[in-house]
C-alpha cells in the first residue's frame, strides 16, 4: 500500500465489473423501505442498522435527473468506503463491516453488490457541516456582494478560486427532499443542537478536512470544498454518516489545472450544472432530457476522481 504522512492508505477500492448494470432506484422485496433520497435508497434492517443502496441517480439544483449516470453509485460508494476507513482514527463513522449481500434475498445480492454498505441506525444531526478551504461557489457570490461568506468576515481583495487564510465551517440547515438547504451561522447551529454538540462536529470537520485535503492533494487533488454529515448512536456518541468526500458532496479540481482568480474545471457534477445552465430551464421538476454525451461525460469525471484520489 502506498504512504502518506508516515501512514498507510487503505488499498484502493476495485472497479465494477462489466457484470455491473445500471441501477436507477432499488426495489427490494427482502427488507422493508425507510427513505428514497435524491440518491441512495435506505432499507430497515431491524431496529439498529439499515442498509443503504447508492443508486446511479444524479440530481443538480435539488431537482433529480431523469436519466441515471453508468457507474455512478458505485464510485459514490468505493469512494466512501476508502475515506471512512482512511479516516477512521479521526472519529468513529456508521459502517459495521456487515456484507450487504448477507442481508437480503439471494437473487437481490448482484443488485447490491458494490452499491451497498450495512450502516448503523443513527439520529441525524439536522445540519450538513460544510467546511470550505476555498473561496469559490456561493461563497465567492457572497463574499462579492458582502466581503464575508456565511456571516464569517475575510479580508478585503480576495480572488475567485483563492485558497482561504484558514478553512471555514460554514453549516447548512437541511432541508426536505426537493428543497434548498439553508445556509445558518455557527450561533444558529448552537441554538439548534446545542453548543458543546456544535463544537464537537465542528472540530471534527475541521479534522477530516485537514487530513483528506492532504492526502488528496499529493494525488493531485484540490478539495475545494465538501459537506459532512453525522448522527448520533444510541450512546450519543457522534459518528460520521451517509457519504464521505465525494464527487456529489465535494468540489474536487485538478491541482495542474488550478489559478487563482478563474473557477478551475472539475471532477464533480459541476459540469452537468454548467450545461444545465445553458439550457432553457427553471431549475424545477421536469428537468431536461440529457443528452448521451453529457451523460458518459459526467460517469468519466466520476470514475476519474476515484482513480486519481485511489490510485494515484
Amino acid at each position: 500500500m502506498p504512504a502518506m504522512a508516515g501512514r498507510f492508505l487503505p488499498d484502493p477500492p476495485s472497479p465494477p465489473g462489466p457484470e455491473a448494470r445500471t441501477l436507477f432506484e432499488a426495489q427490494l422485496h427482502s427488507l422493508p423501505l425507510v427513505y428514497r433520497g435524491k440518491v441512495r435508497d435506505t432499507y430497515a434492517l431491524g431496529s439498529t442498522q439499515l442498509l443503504i443502496v447508492t443508486t446511479d441517480r444524479i440530481s443538480a439544483f435539488d431537482v433529480v435527473m431523469r436519466e441515471p449516470i453508468p457507474g455512478k453509485g458505485h464510485v459514490l460508494n468505493a469512494m466512501s468506503n476508502y475515506w471512512f476507513q482512511a479516516l477512521a482514527d479521526l472519529g468513529p463513522n456508521h459502517l459495521t463491516g456487515v456484507d450487504p449481500a448477507s442481508v437480503v434475498a439471494a437473487d437481490e445480492g448482484p443488485l447490491v453488490a458494490g452499491r451497498s454498505v450495512v450502516a448503523r441506525r443513527l439520529t441525524p444531526l439536522p445540519i450538513e457541516a460544510v467546511v470550505r478551504g476555498y473561496l469559490i461557489g456561493s461563497g465567492w457570490s457572497d463574499y462579492g456582494r458582502a466581503g464575508r461568506v456565511c456571516g464569517i468576515v475575510l479580508p478585503p481583495g480576495l480572488q475567485q478560486a483563492q485558497r482561504l487564510p484558514e478553512p471555514l465551517f460554514t453549516p447548512a440547515h437541511k432541508a426536505e427532499l426537493g428543497a434548498h438547504d439553508e445556509n445558518i451561522t455557527f450561533a444558529q447551529v448552537c441554538d439548534r443542537i446545542g453548543a458543546d454538540l456544535a463544537g464537537r462536529v465542528r472540530d471534527f470537520s475541521h479534522r477530516l478536512y485537514a487530513r483528506a485535503a492532504q492526502m488528496a492533494l499529493a494525488r493531485g487533488i484540490i478539495i475545494a470544498d465538501t459537506k459532512f454529515e453525522f448522527g448520533l448512536d444510541a450512546d450519543g456518541e457522534l459518528r460520521l454518516m451517509d457519504e464521505v468526500l465525494t464527487p456529489d458532496s465535494s468540489r474536487f479540481w485538478p491541482a495542474e489545472q488550478y489559478r487563482v482568480g478563474i473557477s478551475p474545471p472539475s471532477f464533480d457534477k459541476q459540469f452537468l450544472r454548467d450545461w444545465l445552465q445553458l439550457q432553457p430551464w427553471d431549475k424545477a421538476p421536469p428537468p431536461p432530457a440529457l443528452p448521451q454525451d453529457i451523460i458518459a461525460k459526467t460517469a468519466a469525471r466520476y470514475r476519474e476522481a476515484l482513480d486519481r484520489l485511489t490510485t494515484g
